[in-house]
């Protein structure tokens, strides 16, 4: 008889064709996708011709998304997307996005409904994870990898052994799954899970959106995590009626399931969160770093550039300005995001309040275009990074929050909390 597993143990151990897998154990398992973009696929697709790649194993399970510099913000770029469009031509991929169809990958997938729940996917790009939110097992790789998954169909993976964590408690107003995640992330650590795979559960996660849960799981690798998986439930089947583009396989970890520990979080009294450079780990409450000055706000990315994230800055920022000193920033994620926040009329209150709305692109995420920042700069941001000179200048700052954090923070030209924005005390000492 199987020993009890894991959604994540039950998704290898399908794919790699064995009643049961045990943390540690190396498996030889097939892909349902492997993916990549502008700046990870070329080198890909270099591997790919050099290992004798004339036809990848098949057109329907990879997918091609340039994403990180486009439109294109230069030769250089240019030329990267160009290799991805001609190898796409080429091979017939169905899977393919360019112009004004294209999106931010790990926005674009889960929207497409071409990652589905019970999938084992990889992609070149850390930030892969982001599909756990679905039931899949998805994980980031390096171009070599993705090479030889596109010639093979297949990869190597060892186990992970699984964290546990479980939030309880009431969800308090304003706090998202942005907070949720950055939380764990301050106690875990950077590298505090370290090729584990995280399972994020807890009444409170039932009650939370598929977009809270994509955020959460999205920044799973901040923690150091192979992948960040949460249980399927009637949130992620009302998802995917009408978008799964395969049957979805729907895994839930056995009871007696093993795990290498249980991390549990209440969240109740809990107030918005900011993370401080350098590091998502450098968490603390928003009152608490309220004296930041900022340059720039952006509200965007794989992490928080969906419509809900987009709504939740729309109500703060309805009717106000951002702060002159503070530039705004804007990116839906993918082009249904961007058209339905046109019907809404939430570009109107962005621009009537003085922000800068984008095509989908990760732009200045990653450094790459859109809003990098100058020596001495800060910018308080919805993405998932704040390294070093991760969006510009060495020497600038990064802070990262959600998107109601974010929009209150453009209009106050400072740190602060939504409550502020609308007048309400959010905890003793905290006024407007």
């Amino acid at each position: 008889m199987p020993r009890p597993m894991t959604i994540g143990e039950k998704i290898l151990a399908r794919a790699s064709g064995t009643k049961s897998v045990s943390p540690g154990d190396i498996v030889l398992a097939k892909l349902d996708l492997c993916l990549g973009n502008d700046i990870t696929a070329p080198l890909a697709i270099q591997a790919f011709r050099d290992n004798g790649g004339k036809k990848v194993f098949d057109r329907k399970r990879v997918a091609l998304v340039p994403d990180h510099f486009t439109p294109n913000k230069d030769i250089k770029s240019a030329e990267q997307a160009k290799i991805l469009r001609d190898f796409a031509r080429e091979q017939k991929l169905l899977y393919y996005w360019d112009q004004g169809e294209c999106g931010v990958e790990h926005a674009l997938l889960p929207e497409q409904g071409v990652v589905v729940p019970g999938d084992l996917v990889i992609g070149a790009d850390s930030h892969t994870c982001t599909y756990g939110a679905l039931g899949a097992f998805s994980t980031g790789v390096g171009s070599t990898d993705l090479g030889a998954a596109m010639l093979t169909g297949k990869a190597w993976f060892k186990v992970p052994p699984t964290i546990k964590l479980v939030f309880k408690g009431r969800l308090p107003k304003d706090v998202t799954g942005k907070d949720l995640i950055l939380l764990a992330i301050g106690r875990l650590g950077v590298e505090g899970a370290n090729y584990r795979a995280l399972e994020i559960t807890g009444p409170v996660i039932g009650k939370l959106s598929m977009e809270g849960r994509l955020t959460m799981a999205n920044m799973a690798i901040e923690a150091g995590a192979k992948t960040g998986i949460v249980p399927p439930d009637a949130v992620t089947r009302a998802f995917e009626e009408g978008r799964a583009q395969r049957p979805p396989r729907y895994y839930e970890s056995d009871p007696e399931a093993e795990y290498e520990r249980v991390e549990t979080f209440d969240v109740t009294g809990m107030e918005p969160v900011v993370a401080k450079p350098n590091l998502p780990s450098n968490v603390v409450p928003v009152s608490k770093a309220r004296n930041v000055a900022l340059d720039q706000a952006i509200i965007g990315s794989c992490t928080n550039g969906r419509i809900e994230d987009l709504r939740e800055a729309a109500k703060l920022l309805k009717g106000r300005k951002v702060s002159p000193r503070c530039r705004t920033i804007v990116i839906p994620a993918t082009p249904l995001v961007w058209k339905q926040a046109m019907k809404e009329g939430l570009f109107d209150i962005f621009i009537d309040a003085g922000c800068i709305v984008s095509p989908p692109t990760c732009g200045p995420c990653l450094g790459g275009h859109m809003g990098i920042l100058a020596k001495g700069e800060r910018a308080v941001a919805t993405t998932n990074r704040n390294f070093t000179g991760r969006m510009g200048h060495v020497e600038s700052e990064v802070y990262l929050a959600s998107a109601g954090v974010a929009a209150a923070s453009a209009i106050k030209g400072r740190l602060a909390l939504p409550a502020e924005v609308r007048g309400a005390d959010w905890a003793k000492g905290v006024r407007r």
